[in-house]
């Protein structure tokens, strides 16, 4: 294993009708060349700035210069919303507004994303007003035990009768 490592080799094709000194030079000298271009272009990469996508600060949804609006919610359970938005690919930030007594959450949005994030929006309410609807639904297990209670209350008969029919 440690000789593999060591012996590493190189395959490197010219193709020529007579190979010779000059030919084989040019051939090495266009594969430093291209290895060249291929560091500077792994560095560069490297160098430039990420954008950020989906949920951010503040500050780096600013940065991006494009303008920002924002949109206040007073529900607690925001995590309903944040996975909306990263399915709508939408880029935002969230915000804790301690001030107010029940706090208020800001969420701070690109100006671009208007669109996607009024549908991402409106989704978010309709499975609120969902799960509002279903608390006021009596539970499955508050039912039984009504059900159960009355049961109990109700006398059953239990004599039986035996009658010969003919």
């Amino acid at each position: 294993m440690q000789e593999e490592v060591e012996n590493r080799t190189l395959t490197l094709i010219v193709s020529g009708t007579k190979f010779t000194g000059r030919l084989f030079k040019a051939a090495i000298s266009k594969y430093m060349a291209h290895r060249r271009e291929k560091k500077l272009e792994k560095q560069r990469s490297r160098d430039s700035p990420v954008t950020p996508k989906g949920k951010q600060t503040v500050k780096q949804l600013i940065g991006q210069n494009q303008g920002v609006s924002n949109i206040e919610i007073n529900d607690p359970s925001i995590r309903d919303f944040e996975r909306i938005a990263r399915k709508y690919g939408v880029d935002y930030a969230v915000k804790k507004d301690r001030s107010a007594l029940p706090p208020k959450y800001l969420i701070f949005f690109k100006a671009r994303d208007a669109d996607a994030l009024t549908a991402a929006f409106s989704e978010y309410t309709q499975k609120k007003v969902k799960k509002a609807d279903r608390s006021e639904r009596p539970s499955v297990l508050a039912k039984l035990a009504q059900f159960k209670e009355l049961l109990k209350n109700t006398v059953v008969d239990r004599s039986r009768r035996k009658e010969l029919e003919r």
